[in-house]
């Protein structure tokens, strides 16, 4: 994860020695004073604070006086904020922060919002916070100026521009857009980002190396955490899970991308990062100093065209259950329940319940595509447990059936020629036999790029359903799962180079590579689709662009959020005869957008019940859909005039007899099967030609019926 360090302004993970950031800010020394006003020394609140990174006070005891502006008698930070009376608003002392956390200790009172008290007590530092500690007495005032909220009319860019406002009653102006959720389940925490975006992946937007170094140097510019006011951890800590959630509930997500308005006042503080505090802690929207827009949409975005294809991984799909599997762990609910398995040989939900509400998630969403095919990732390899292959993907097909009410869904089982045992997770097809013809059987790359990780691309060619007098165009998909970027493979080709693109880059640009030469052996149009593991500039992705296999749909969304940015891990790419098919590509932000705490996984983790039976956060990936332009009618045939001269074997007669036999219907398709080192296999195509007499002919002995045309298309 990338972060600020406040002592060594430096990016940490990402950055190289020669990038490190340095000499970002200085330290000044503060005047003391005294207010005469008073019987003992007071010393103001920006004099302990100081202009440096540290209080110049540190260890010392000091009297300081201010108004409580914040108050946090639950959630763990057991302590205050003081400001210095009568600022605020418009007033602020220069380069030094007007406000300070006071953690009074055990013998001495959390003081209420809007007390104006004086305090005598340690200053110092506690994780690089400024606060006062160890207080040995506090005197509630009878008179103070009040604190107006300072306007923060701009997120400050720098650690230094920032540490002038720790501990200071803000209300933040401008636009600020969720950029993270994920911390929102454990620990109540939001990530924002100041402007109306959330944050990109670097390696996303632009290439590895020094130019995704300084492109997450403007993230950090623009990034802060929404806390809620404690320390919990609602994953582990039982008063936590038995306590709402804060910011969120069932009917009100807190989506990545979504617009934040700030309802009301809080506090700048450093608490592992630079965090928004409330002025109280929240509980469920109680105290909650900000709201949020909710970008949701019903449906996919029109992608057009006559078929529609998707992209799905379907995060573990398994009909295997960790109760079914001996010494089988479970991560648990807050009553003990063990509800997804933790590094078993099942990789899906433990029990029967989990799974139902598993599946009705993933159902819910795939129906809801209206694609016409949809490849799938990270469903279960039901031979590695001792069953059909394809059992998992039966299961899968016949759930999405009963919810859709009839038999809709098919799926494309698994060919004769397995190469590898594979991995517990694996590649498929489904697919509406009403809308697309499967034509051959598929075929697995056998190559040694993936030995070991066994996600081989898997390949499939289909054709349109035609009505009478129209024509279709056959083209081949292949699905991927390329090595992902968490445990590390052997080899320093694999070892994380600090340049934005992980683990395993190494091995992933191989089998992009291997992957373009088994597409190659494929004529036609040709589409890559699936979760390759690497964002749209890193080097697996430019080297299938090399190759003449370029992504699709730049613009159209995002498919992935991790440590606070979005991009796309999972892409659409196509050669060029596929690329002229594309409609338009679209991708359904339903649940890498969406908080975690929705997740069948995190069923009953907290005292608020997230789960709904309906498409939202399904999964950890967004499903990518595009539309291809696939069906033709072809021009009639203008009639010829007898009369004029012309070669009478190029034409027929309108006159000519009954018996004439049509033209012979080709129906021949290759038998050849090309193969090389990489494995690459040719598959089967299909088609008939067929001539306007001849579907005349035909139409005389079967009235009414309706033909199945597929333009040839050579592979």
């Amino acid at each position: 994860m990338v972060h600020y360090s406040r002592r060594r302004r430096s990016l940490a993970v990402v950055a190289t020695s020669a990038l490190a950031l340095t000499g970002l800010f200085s330290a000044s020394s503060a005047a003391f004073g005294d207010d005469s006003d008073t019987l003992v020394e007071i010393t103001p609140i920006a004099e302990i604070q100081g202009t440096g990174m540290e209080t110049p006070f540190d260890g010392q005891v000091v009297t300081t006086r201010g108004v409580v502006t914040a108050s946090y008698p639950t959630g763990g930070f057991s302590g205050y904020y003081i400001q210095t009376p009568g600022t605020g608003g418009t007033v602020k002392t220069e380069n030094a922060s007007d406000g300070i956390f006071v953690y009074p200790g055990r013998s001495q009172p959390i003081v209420e919002v809007g007390k104006c008290v004086t305090i005598t007590g340690t200053a110092g530092e506690y994780n690089d916070l400024t606060q006062i500690s160890r207080v040995e007495s506090t005197v509630e005032e009878a008179d103070c100026e009040p604190v107006t909220p300072f306007e923060l009319n701009a997120l400050p860019a720098t650690d230094e521009e920032r540490e002038e406002f720790e501990g200071m009653l803000l209300q933040p102006l401008g636009a600020y857009t969720v950029t993270d959720n994920y911390s929102l389940n454990r620990y109540g925490t939001i990530g924002l980002a100041f402007g109306t975006e959330a944050l990109a992946q670097p390696t996303d937007v632009v290439a590895p190396g020094e130019p995704a170094i300084a492109y997450e140097i403007e993230n950090l510019k623009k990034s802060i955490n929404l806390d809620d006011g404690s320390n919990w951890d609602y994953t582990r800590r039982a008063e936590a899970q038995n306590s709402p959630l804060p910011y969120l509930t069932a009917d009100q997500p807190v989506r990545v991308g979504a617009p934040v308005s700030f309802t009301g006042p809080v506090i700048l503080d450093y608490r592992f990062g630079w965090n928004f505090q409330p002025q109280q802690q929240v509980i469920g929207l109680q105290g909650a100093p900000a709201s949020f827009g909710n970008t949701r949409t019903p449906a996919p975005a029109p992608v057009g065209g006559d078929i529609t294809v998707a992209t799905f991984n379907v995060l573990n799909f398994f009909t295997a259950l960790g109760e079914d599997e001996a010494d089988c762990k479970g991560y648990p609910d807050r009553e003990g329940n063990p509800i997804t398995t933790n590094w078993c040989d099942a990789r899906g939900a433990y029990r029967a319940e989990d799974f139902e509400r598993q599946h009705t998630k993933i159902t819910a969403a795939i129906n809801a595509l209206d694609a016409d095919i949809v490849s799938l990732e990270e469903i279960e390899n039901s031979s590695r447990y001792g069953k059909d292959r394809d059992e998992a993907l039966s299961v899968l097909v016949d759930l999405l059936n009963a919810a859709a009410g009839e038999d809709v869904w098919a799926f494309v089982p698994s060919p004769q020629d397995v190469p590898n045992d594979g991995d517990a997770i694996r590649t498929a097809y489904i697919y509406k036999p009403a809308s697309v013809a499967v034509i051959g059987e598929s075929v697995i790359l056998n190559n040694r790029a993936f030995d070991g990780v066994a996600r081989s691309p898997l390949a499939q060619r289909f054709a349109p359903i035609v009505g009478e007098n129209e024509e279709g165009t056959e083209f081949t998909l292949i699905v991927n799962h390329f090595k992902s970027k968490g445990s590390l493979l052997e080899g320093d080709e694999n070892a994380d180079k600090f340049d934005g693109q992980g683990n395993n880059n190494g091995v992933r640009v191989r089998q992009a590579a291997a992957l373009a030469e088994f597409a190659d052996t494929f004529d036609g149009p040709t589409f890559l689709v699936g979760d390759f593991n690497s964002y749209s500039m890193e080097d697996p992705m430019t080297t299938l662009a090399a190759a003449g296999y370029t992504i699709q749909g730049a613009g159209a969304g995002d498919s992935y959020m991790y440590s606070g940015r979005v991009g796309s891990l999972d892409h659409v790419v196509a050669n060029e005869a596929g690329a002229a098919l594309i409609e338009g590509v679209s991708v359904w932000e339903i649940n890498a957008h969406e908080p975690i705490a929705l997740e069948y996984s995190r069923f009953n983790s907290n005292v608020t019940n997230f789960y709904t039976p309906d498409a939202y956060r399904s999964s950890d990936h967004n499903p990518e859909i595009f539309g291809l332009n696939v069906i033709t009618v072809p021009e009639p045939e203008e009639p010829v005039d007898p009369e004029q001269p012309g070669d009478p074997g190029d034409t027929q007669s309108p006159g000519a007899s009954d018996d004439t036999t049509p033209p012979a219907t080709d129906d021949s398709s290759s038998s050849d099967s090309a193969s090389s080192d990489n494995g690459g296999a040719q598959l089967p195509t299909t088609g008939v030609a067929v001539t306007a007499l001849a579907i005349m002919a035909l139409l005389a002995g079967a009235a009414g019926g309706v033909f199945l045309l597929v333009r040839r298309q050579s592979i």
